[in-house]
């Protein structure tokens, strides 16, 4: 997606690195690190929590992620780009623990395959919104 004084960028596709000699983060559903070319234009998507279109949470963890990740694809559709021009998430889980990371794996691994960006996962004791239990920020790279 361009605008009149924009030219698009050719070949702007991330790269995708995960070097050999560290662990393997894919199966933790992320990436070590995300090259982004030069002239690419970077699009920042606030946190996206599991509220439905009414606005509702569920009270279910996997849930709430599942409808974060929705919302998330939502906004990238919005804005013209593919899941796989997503280079960074930040994820925020209250009262994170082991359990909620298979969830979180699974759920990014469904929503982004093979192009896993790079990813934070940050624990909060407490989100905006009381019943919130999971949120989602994203880097996009648009051209």
């Amino acid at each position: 997606m361009t605008s009149p004084n924009q030219t698009p960028v050719p070949n702007a596709t991330p790269v995708f690195v995960n070097p050999s000699h560290l662990p393997d983060p894919t199966p933790n559903g992320y990436s070590t690190a995300v090259i982004t070319p030069a002239a690419g234009r970077l699009a920042f998507i606030s946190g996206q929590g599991g509220q439905d279109e009414t606005g509702a949470l569920s009270p279910d963890f996997a849930t709430q992620v599942e409808q974060a990740y929705a919302n998330l694809a939502a906004v990238i559709d919005a804005l013209g780009a593919l899941l796989d021009q997503v280079v960074k998430l930040t994820v925020f889980v209250v009262d994170h623990d082991m359990s909620k990371l298979g969830v979180l794996t699974q759920s990014a691994t469904r929503m982004f395959g093979a192009t896993l960006p790079a990813q934070t996962l940050v624990p909060v004791p407490k989100l905006a919104i009381d019943p919130m239990l999971f949120e989602v920020e994203a880097v996009v790279l648009l051209d």
